[in-house]
């Protein structure tokens, strides 16, 4: 089955890919290998903002988190490789959180469980999910992402 086939069937729908905020590009291939630039999470066209500990709940992290990856997908939609992915190597995590929030792997699990989903044994990664006290446009989450590419 497709990445499209099984977007359809959980129904989602990837958003159109986000421009960058800053002098990078989204994606960078090198080899079979993409770089995925760190993508923010955007939940019915509005960016979440905010701190996790502070006024974003857990579950509203979640739900970034997993914007965060929809929004992965969509790059790789836009650079024509959504249907060249192997496997996701690593993602990584960053939630804006108060000093005393712990829970930063739970809030990256949206993005990690998302890419299970939709694309199975192949959404499986490594990761890394770091609390940070700021992130750009004061977004709550923030991941980016290497993935391995099919020849």
């Amino acid at each position: 089955m497709s990445v499209h086939e099984r977007l359809r069937e959980l129904g989602l729908e990837l958003p159109k890919a986000a421009a960058p905020v800053a002098s990078y590009v989204p994606v960078v291939v090198d080899g079979h290998t993409a770089y995925v630039s760190g993508q923010l999470p955007f939940v019915d066209g509005q960016l979440v903002t905010g701190k996790l500990g502070a006024d974003v709940s857990l579950e509203q992290g979640q739900e970034a988190a997993r914007a965060c990856a929809l929004m992965i997908l969509a790059q790789l939609e836009a650079a024509h490789l959504i249907e060249r992915i192997a496997h996701f190597v690593k993602l990584g995590g960053f939630v804006a959180s108060t000093p005393d929030f712990t829970d930063q792997p739970k809030v990256v699990n949206g993005a990690s469980d998302l890419l299970f989903h939709v694309l199975g044994d192949a959404g499986k990664h490594a990761r890394s999910a770091v609390g940070v006290p700021a992130l750009p446009l004061n977004a709550a989450v923030e991941v980016d992402a290497i993935v391995a590419l099919k020849a």
